[in-house]
Order: structure tokens, then C-alpha cells, then sequence
């Protein structure tokens, strides 16, 4: 049964890094729709959120970008998370390579050491514990991209309510839309005014509406607040509306939202806490029982 496993599993890898090696020399062709739908579309904008090549992961998984891009690799939401917490999708895809093979060569590795040393593990073990740890070195980047993504979009939020609140009290001391909103983000500190101030030099630069830049900037995001608070002022600079009303409710509706989460994360931590004081009562009703349940059973 070993030997038919090891069998499939290096049959595997062989018509996988076959498969790669074919599709990095011989890349596969866009189809006729897609290239005629890129020629015929209006150009988009450049993306507002900076993303950088970096790390020696990325350099060494490099050519195995190509045969993960030809599996759809990344999807669209994993996409911009990585937009999000600043990364190429190609270095991604290189990160998730690199470690998925070392994860497969390093247990391998481990058993030829041994196996000189004269403490052999036999074939199947390595076999095995390199498949697991290349799955998990393949999918481990993914849930760290995703948390890391989750932590600065509701960093984003929190710094969003106070931007709000800066806004509209800018407004109400008699400031023009445009000046209220760039000089209430200099005001600001940290990674989130960073990047809506960002988007504000972006359309000064450009030449396009302030509110144009931040619902592009909400939409890379993926934070629908910032697109309604965009939509809201955009009102205010085309038709005249009267938003500081609009904005504070905002507000306070972003910091109650914030709060309701913060509560719920409070009451799911304090739910986590009981778990381990129920193992040990489990444990401790476990020791007690089991000699009694020792005599029950030797008795009969």
C-alpha cells in the first residue's frame, strides 16, 4: 500500500513539473475575445495603491509565475487584498512557489541525512510529510495575505470616521469642498491618510475630480465607505448640496459599526477563554473516572 502511494505521489509531481516546464516554454495565447475586448475598452486608470517586487522568494519562484497565472491564479478578491497590503500578484505567486517547493525538498532532504547517519525513516514518511508541507507552504501565503488585508481595511475605517469628522467641521467653518478634503487629510498620520492623500495628489496631478480619485481608491480597496463618502461629496462639488449633515451621520454611523464589531470580538475572545478551563475540567474528570471505570471492567 506505501509503495502504490509513493507511486501516485511521485507520478504527481512528475506530470505537474512536466506540465509547468511545458506551459513556462510554450505559454498559452489569449483568446481572440479577450484580445479584441483589451483593444476595443477605454484605457483605465492607473491604480492608486503601490505595489512593489521584493524578497528573495520572488526572485527565486520567478519562473513559476507563468504556469500559475495559466491556472487563474490569483482570484479577483485575493487580487486586492494583495493590492491592499501593497504586493505584486507576481511576487505572490512566486512566494507561494518557492515555499510549496521547499516544503516538498526539505523532508526529503532531512531523510537522506538521516538515512547516512544511520537513523533511516524509509521512503513513504518523507514522501508524505513533503506533500503536506508543500500544501501548506502553497496556501499559507494566501491566509496571511487575507489577514494582513482584514487588519488595514479596518484600520482604514477607523481612520476614515475621524477623516469624516474633519471634514465636516472644515466645511461648516466655511471651507470650499476641495480644500476641505486635502486639508483635513494633511492633518492626519498613519498608512490610511497616507493613501487617501495619495489618491488627492493623484487627481490634482491628473486633472480629475477629488471625489473621482477617493471612489477609485474606495473601489481598490474594497472599503464601500469610502465610495459613499465619495458619492456624498460628489454632490456637494456638481449639484451645491448642503453634505455636512450627510457627513456626520456617516461618522457616527462608521463608529458605531466599529464599536458593534469591537463588542463582538470581545465577547468571541472572552468565549475562546472558557475553552481551555473546559479542557482541563474534561482532563481532570477524565483522570478521576478512568480508574474507577479500570476496576468496573476487570471486575466483569
Amino acid at each position: 500500500m506505501s509503495t502504490l502511494i509513493i507511486s501516485l505521489a511521485l507520478g504527481t509531481g512528475l506530470g505537474i513539473g512536466l506540465w509547468a516546464v511545458a506551459v513556462y516554454l510554450f505559454p498559452p495565447r489569449p483568446a481572440l475575445r479577450l484580445v479584441l475586448a483589451r483593444a476595443t475598452e477605454p484605457p483605465r486608470p492607473e491604480p492608486i495603491l503601490a505595489t512593489g517586487n521584493a524578497g528573495w522568494a520572488a526572485r527565486l519562484g520567478r519562473p513559476a509565475v507563468a504556469p500559475l497565472r495559466a491556472l487563474g491564479l490569483p482570484g479577483p478578491r485575493l487580487t486586492r487584498d494583495l493590492a491592499v497590503i501593497g504586493r505584486s500578484s507576481s511576487t505572490h505567486l512566486a512566494e507561494k512557489a518557492t515555499l510549496a517547493v521547499a516544503g516538498l525538498v526539505l523532508p526529503t532532504l532531512l531523510g537522506g541525512i538521516l538515512t547516512v547517519a544511520g537513523l533511516g525513516l524509509g521512503v513513504g514518511l518523507p514522501v508524505i510529510a513533503g506533500l503536506v508541507l508543500a500544501a501548506a507552504g502553497f496556501v499559507l501565503p494566501d491566509l496571511q495575505v487575507r489577514s494582513e488585508a482584514a487588519k488595514l481595511r479596518a484600520g482604514f475605517r477607523h481612520a476614515l470616521s475621524a477623516y469624516l469628522d474633519l471634514v465636516w467641521i472644515t466645511l461648516a467653518g466655511g471651507a470650499g469642498v476641495d480644500s476641505a478634503l486635502g486639508d483635513s487629510v494633511a492633518i492626519g498620520r498613519g498608512w490610511a491618510f497616507a493613501q487617501i492623500r495619495r489618491a488627492l495628489d493623484t487627481a490634482r496631478l491628473t486633472r480629475t475630480t477629488p471625489w473621482a480619485a477617493l471612489r477609485q481608491l474606495g473601489e481598490e480597496l474594497d472599503v464601500t465607505e469610502l465610495a459613499e463618502l465619495a458619492a456624498s461629496v460628489s454632490l456637494a462639488g456638481t449639484e451645491g448640496a448642503k453634505v455636512r449633515t450627510s457627513l456626520a451621520a456617516k461618522a457616527q454611523a462608521l463608529r458605531t459599526h466599529q464599536i458593534t464589531e469591537a463588542e463582538g470580538d470581545a465577547q468571541a475572545a472572552t468565549e475562546r477563554m472558557s475553552l481551555p478551563v473546559m479542557a482541563l475540567f474534561l482532563g481532570f474528570l477524565a483522570f478521576i473516572a478512568y480508574p474507577a471505570l479500570v476496576q468496573v471492567l476487570n471486575g466483569l
